[in-house]
């Protein structure tokens, strides 16, 4: 790429998302200028210890003067406030997003704090990891996995154009949905999995007939993957859960109907149905794969948090 695609990029926010977009508009030359903010003086320290930006600053109104390009990696609770923050001091022009897995709240909340001639285009890069902090990012992140837009019909096409080439050149497919729909999709591949997760391995901390040496000593890989959804930034889940309560109860309340459902056939000894359900839902896995969102490799064959080759 002969010339970057935005001149100035503002991070806001240093952790997983922030850092891997980091080393990925490093090594794609994606910025002419990173400059990073964040809240805490450690963090940003640490930021600047591994060279992630170009300038640093603890005042999110500072980072996004003369930004192109500003990306809100926080917590989905805190992104009005960020908005608010940093909405007087956008450049005219500036496209602004954000990178959190609900979107209609995150879209009230930063919206109106937008000033006229910025566009605002709410994202969510579909990637993540069970860790986080500056240190954790790497460039692969993105690789081979989906960022899902959510522009509104007030949206620009050329400000969303510009957005989408940006996320395929940090290797990401690009897809637009409704804001509304997004939070309903992500309600049942990404929150449910994790509040189950978080429930089981509380479960089980809970059981006075099993000692934790135990639950650690003979985890089989089924608890050792719950283990891994579980270890999430807390934060990062309370905020999910606040911030799109409406289509999490949803789910959760069908998955506890189809969960008495595997009660009774468990109950009864009905073995068609328990085959039924366990053959269908295997052919899910088989699906994953194929269409690349799986691997056997791994972290899914991308360098660890170090920016090592995965083993």
């Amino acid at each position: 790429m002969s010339e970057p695609l935005f001149s100035r990029v503002a991070l806001i926010g240093i952790g997983l998302i922030g850092s891997s977009l980091s080393h990925v508009m490093r090594r794609e030359k994606l910025a002419g200028e990173i400059v990073i903010s964040t809240r805490s003086e450690v963090t940003l320290k640490r930021a600047e210890e591994l060279k992630l930006g170009d300038r640093y600053y603890l005042d999110a109104a500072e980072a996004v003067k003369g930004a192109d390009l500003v990306i809100v990696c926080v917590p989905v609770g805190a992104c009005g406030a960020v908005a608010k923050t940093i909405g007087p001091h956008l450049a005219e022009g500036a496209i602004v997003t954000d990178v959190g897995s609900v979107k209609a709240a995150v879209i009230s909340a930063m919206k109106p704090h937008m000033p006229d001639g910025v566009h605002f285009i709410a994202g969510h890069p579909v990637a993540g990891t069970e860790y986080s902090g500056p240190d954790a990012g790497f460039a692969s992140l993105f690789e081979n996995r989906w960022c899902i837009l959510t522009p509104d019909s007030d949206s620009d096409a050329g400000a969303t154009a510009r957005l989408t080439a940006f996320w395929e050149a940090c290797g990401s497919h690009v897809d637009t949905m409704d804001a509304e729909h997004h939070d309903l999709v992500l309600a049942v591949v990404s929150h449910l999995p994790h509040i189950i997760a978080y429930n089981i391995v509380g479960t089980a901390d809970d059981l006075e007939t099993v000692t934790k040496s135990e639950v650690i000593k003979y985890s089989a890989s089924g608890f050792r993957d719950f283990t891994r959804l579980a270890s999430s930034d807390p934060t990062m889940w309370r905020d999910v859960c606040l911030n799109n309560k409406e289509a999490i109860l949803e789910m959760l309340s069908r998955f506890s109907e189809d969960l008495s459902a595997l009660q009774r056939a468990i109950r009864w000894s009905d073995g068609d149905a328990l085959f039924k359900l366990f053959a269908r839902t295997k052919d899910i896995r088989h699906q994953l794969v194929e269409a690349g969102q799986e691997s056997a490799a791994p972290n899914f064959g991308r360098e660890n948090e170090k920016g090592e080759p995965a083993e």
